[in-house]
């Protein structure tokens, strides 16, 4: 399913909002009672497909899985070549600036697949690298209210999961939550759960760390983060086990014996 949503993020005064053309979105039904929808995003230049394929096979029949791809853009980081991205990066670094227009406008993307979902489903969002920055982004827009750019930010998320990834905006987050009455209390009680490989060459491990202190220092106080010894820019098995129990734990799942 193609999705096109203009771009949210147009601040200053700028009318020329870019378009995100978003591409086919991919559905894993839950095998059992349905308890909870999770949007999972998939890293940079890969798409919806594979990770519709691996959360297929996990031990969690109450969970409907969302995976979109994303738009396919010009990225900075590889000189303007154009690769499926949440949101333009110029370099991984903790000095790089963010592309708040892009990640509004895939946050965006995410709440709007969340919309539809019934009342009484508790929605999540989760991701690898690019991915999870995205989702990270998520909750810190579910917990202001609002996106980066100031506008009502509409989902009602209960969980986020990021694997490989990295907190954007870290450095605003502050300012973000500040003066917002209901921020300090949505912080307290949201569950986020980091994992990140000690070998990762690609999102480096201090990034996930660094990001997953930003969270805590900034009130939230239901952050977990697993380190993985030896790992790379990849999930296994140990890793996907972890997630599995903390969702069942954290989502209030029945598990295998739903029906």
């Amino acid at each position: 399913m193609n999705f096109a949503a203009p771009s949210i993020g147009s601040v200053g005064g700028r009318s020329a909002a870019r378009a995100f053309e978003f591409g086919r979105t991919y559905v894993v039904r839950p095998k059992g009672k349905h308890q909870a929808t999770i949007v999972w995003l998939h890293g940079l230049g890969d798409n919806g497909s594979s990770w519709s394929q691996l959360l297929e096979t996990l031990p969690l029949p109450n969970i409907k899985w969302i995976c979109p791809t994303s738009p396919t853009r010009p990225l900075s980081v590889f000189g303007g070549f154009p690769s499926t991205a949440w949101f333009d990066v110029e370099e991984l670094s903790e000095e790089a600036p963010d592309d708040l227009e892009g990640l509004d406008a895939s946050a965006a993307h995410v709440a709007n697949l969340l919309s539809t979902e019934p009342a009484d489903i508790k929605l999540g969002v989760g991701g690898f690298s690019m991915g999870a920055a995205t989702a990270l982004y998520s909750a810190s827009c579910f917990t202001a209210g609002k996106y980066g750019n100031g506008n009502a930010y509409p989902a009602n998320i209960s969980a986020v999961v990021g694997l490989s990834g990295w907190l954007p905006c870290s450095k605003t987050l502050s300012d973000k939550l500040r003066g917002v009455d209901e921020a300090t209390r949505r912080a307290q009680s949201f569950p986020i759960l980091m994992c990140h490989g000690k070998g990762d060459d690609v999102v480096p491990y201090k990034f996930g760390e660094k990001s997953s202190k930003c969270l805590s220092s900034n009130g939230f106080q239901d952050v977990t983060f697993k380190a993985y010894n030896g790992l790379g820019h990849y999930t296994i098995p140990e890793e996907t086990d972890n997630v599995c129990a903390w969702l069942t734990s954290k989502l209030g799942l029945e598990g295998n014996a739903a029906a």
